[in-house]
């Protein structure tokens, strides 16, 4: 119920704002990925408000009555108040050729402007003027028609019967507008496109595909599967490929709100793409080692349980260059790295003498493919050269003059902490049971880090 409670809380706000607008002859809809959220009883992040009914500059005149307005994007139609993160868009059709355009309908309906959405979670809406009547009654619990822990939505997910669940919605006094079944495809844990042909139009949609999958942990349907197995990642009319930018947003999504980002790329190995967009990492496919060291596969399947521990570790903390989200994404891309090498280095006798510094090349061959970021790229680099110094420094009672060798190695870009969080995920990525890494294992790290500090 907090998620509900927050966003209800957001809607009070908004309420003469939207009141407003409904006088001007407008309708307000919550859309995209706002409603897949409160669906799913997840935090809201972004907050966006298509406006139907009106022109550009009769939106801007309602919203004026409630401060200072910036114009995002004139053609894009979108406008935001200084004071409140939220986006107030014109519904629209974009214009595919070598010219594109986007035409601006207001009178559009709400069905035709969720058609150009990517995938049908992410194609339903809410109409926001319905909120403001008894807006008061439902924050207030003492009331007959307030929320109560009944009305929680985590008691109604998206796979309770659909009259169970609506009956939430119609307690808080709110409409989802499903034409293209999102609400089935969020119960089946399915991702479905909308449209195939407007979804072949965006070479960025396959990747939200596979992020998608590592954050919300479903999977695409025969269809969309097809579609991506076999679509092009080039500009159909400019033959350009995609923004290494662009690309590299989708991957910081993956990484930073999933727990289990491998799905994504699992998902690229089994449509047949992963050599194709990542070749050092399906490199690695059917790579062996030695099981009394590696009882869990293949490199390929290590890698992915290292990466996916790196995503549940808790033990990440801001620091004089980096937040804690920076050093997250970085500590994730080490581990997806750092074993790069032994596609090259590993010999008959399953020894993979000299892999790690052999994988430094590799991993900024790979990471040069989405980010001009020199400095992850060096930080990156040297995680992946000394990945295994932290257990051996520890195996063999290393002193105090290498350890701070090492540290002076690592600098400016990582630290020792760092490393040993590499390290650590390294030793995590070894079930033998289940895809899902290792737990606990902290001895050595705990072990690398009093040394590291007393040295």
């Amino acid at each position: 119920m907090k998620c509900i409670k927050a966003f209800l809380e957001i809607c009070k706000q908004l309420l003469p704002i939207v009141d407003e607008i409904k006088n001007s002859g407008g309708s307000c809809y919550l859309v995209g990925g706002t409603v897949r959220d409160l669906v799913l009883n997840r935090p809201i992040k972004d907050f966006d408000i298509e406006v139907h009914g009106l022109t550009l500059e009769k939106l801007e005149e309602a919203l004026k009555k409630f401060g200072p307005v910036k114009l995002l994007g004139k053609k894009f139609g979108v406008l935001r108040l200084y004071h409140l993160d939220i986006d107030w868009s014109l519904p629209r059709k974009d214009n595919k050729g070598r010219k594109p355009t986007v035409e601006i309908d207001p009178h559009m309906t709400i069905e035709q402007a969720a058609q150009r959405r990517d995938l049908t979670m992410n194609a339903m809406a809410i109409n926001l003027n319905s909120l403001s009547k008894n807006m008061e009654l439902y924050l207030d619990p003492g009331s007959e028609s307030g929320m109560t822990s009944q009305d929680d939505p985590s008691r109604h997910p998206a796979g309770a019967p659909q009259d169970e669940r609506d009956s939430v919605w119609q307690k808080l006094g709110l409409t989802i507008i499903d034409p293209y079944n999102g609400l089935d495809a969020l119960e089946k844990k399915e991702l479905r496109a909308v449209d195939t042909q407007l979804f072949l139009e965006d070479p960025l949609r396959f990747y939200r595909v596979m992020q998608f999958i590592g954050r919300f942990e479903m999977f695409p349907d025969k269809q969309l599967n097809d579609l991506c197995s076999t679509m092009s990642l080039y500009d159909e009319y400019t033959d350009a490929p995609l923004a290494r930018e662009r690309i590299y947003e989708e991957i910081k999504k993956l990484f930073l709100h999933s727990h289990r980002p491998s799905l994504g790329f699992r998902w690229l190995k089994d449509i047949g793409r992963l050599k194709e967009l990542f070749p050092e990492l399906h490199a690695l496919v059917d790579v062996p080692q030695r099981k009394d060291y590696h009882p869990e596969g293949d490199v390929f399947e290590h890698t992915m349980q290292a990466l996916d521990a790196a995503a549940t570790l808790d033990e990440y903390q801001e620091t004089e260059t980096k937040t804690a989200v920076e050093e997250k994404f970085m500590i994730m891309l080490g581990s997806l790295c750092h074993d790069l090498g032994k596609a090259t280095h590993t010999d008959e006798n399953l020894h993979c003498h000299g892999h790690a510094e052999a994988g430094v090349p590799l991993a900024q061959k790979l990471l040069k493919r989405f980010t001009r970021n020199a400095t992850l790229i060096k930080a990156v680099g040297k995680l992946v050269k000394h990945h295994m110094q932290a257990r051996l420094f520890v195996k063999e009672q290393a002193g105090a003059k290498a350890y701070k060798r090492l540290a002076n190695k690592l600098a400016p870009e990582v630290s020792m902490r760092q490393l040993a969080l590499v390290g650590l995920c390294d030793l995590r990525g070894r079930n033998e049971h289940s895809n899902d890494p290792l737990t606990g294992l902290a001895n050595d790290f705990d072990v690398f880090m009093q040394k590291a500090q007393d040295a």
